[in-house]
């Protein structure tokens, strides 16, 4: 897993905070100094953070559960968009869905409609309405691809939420906070800390800020999935093994129960001559 470098941090910008009159308080022990009148986060800390952040992500990736990008700013919606899609994780880059998790059941019923609409598609029940109908139908087709289309794969609540902005997305942060799903977040000066399980100080507006600290997590995730990989063959290969030496086994003792019949057989045949002989006397 990679390290991260505070020289590439700061190349990055990811040291940049917010002016310091719209601070948040809690967030004081992540920043440095105060220089014209904005906030330098300590980048020593965001390295550290990030290492705690990818070493649990790692571990989540290798369970097989997945973990929700949220990212709807526009600096920030391509970005998340295409490193999840590296690792196939799902993500939501257009507006927040409200009960997104808290009433997953609903949301899931919405994805499986586009399901429902892709096979009237593809078995012609879609020609057989009229031309109104079609029209609607493949609106709400397009929509439902904006907001859920990179949800479709997600059949379950994820394994946890990694957040650009908490302020932002603090419906997100609520509803992850009710259900107990675990929060990583990169948090800027204006941001509240207290409500993130993991959290990555650091300038959450900055697209090229943005995109190294997610191609550090993305590369961690990466390599959880290729963890689960490797182990999953390992067993499947252990299993082919455990399987032929049972089939070896199962012929080596049909082989033994063939063979005895034909020693009874032996020794029975002096017993059935004996017989004979005494009825003759």
């Amino acid at each position: 897993m990679a390290k991260p470098e505070v020289n590439d941090l700061l190349n990055a910008g990811v040291h940049f905070g917010h002016l310091t009159r719209k601070w948040n308080p809690n967030m004081a022990p992540y920043i440095y100094m105060e220089r014209n009148g904005i906030h330098i986060i300590n980048l020593y800390k965001t390295a550290a953070k990030i290492e705690e952040t990818n070493e649990a992500l790692k571990k989540i990736a290798a369970s097989g559960r997945k973990i929700l990008f949220v990212a709807t700013k526009k600096q920030a919606k391509d970005i998340v968009a295409e490193k999840a899609k590296a690792v196939n994780m799902p993500y939501i880059t257009e507006r927040w869905p409200g009960g997104m998790l808290t009433n997953f059941v609903t949301i899931r019923k919405a994805v499986k409609k586009m399901g429902a609409i892709d096979r009237m598609k593809k078995d012609g029940t879609f020609e057989t309405l009229s031309k109104k109908e079609r029209l609607q139908v493949s609106r709400l087709r397009a929509k439902l691809e904006k907001n859920l289309g990179s949800i479709t794969d997600m059949t379950r609540l994820p394994g946890a939420l990694f957040i650009v902005d908490t302020t932002r997305e603090h419906i997100a942060v609520k509803e992850a906070q009710k259900l107990k799903i675990p929060i990583f977040a990169m948090v800027d000066t204006n941001s509240d800390p207290r409500d993130v399980d993991f959290v990555i100080p650091s300038n959450d507006d900055a697209s090229k800020s943005i995109d190294k600290i997610l191609g550090l997590v993305t590369g961690a995730l990466a390599e959880g999935l290729q963890e689960r990989k490797s182990e999953k063959e390992g067993t499947a290969a252990s299993d082919a093994k455990d399987m032929e030496a049972a089939a070896k086994k199962t012929e080596a003792s049909d082989a033994a129960v063939e063979s005895v019949p034909k020693a009874e057989a032996v020794h029975e045949a002096p017993v059935e001559a004996k017989d004979k002989e005494e009825k003759k006397d």
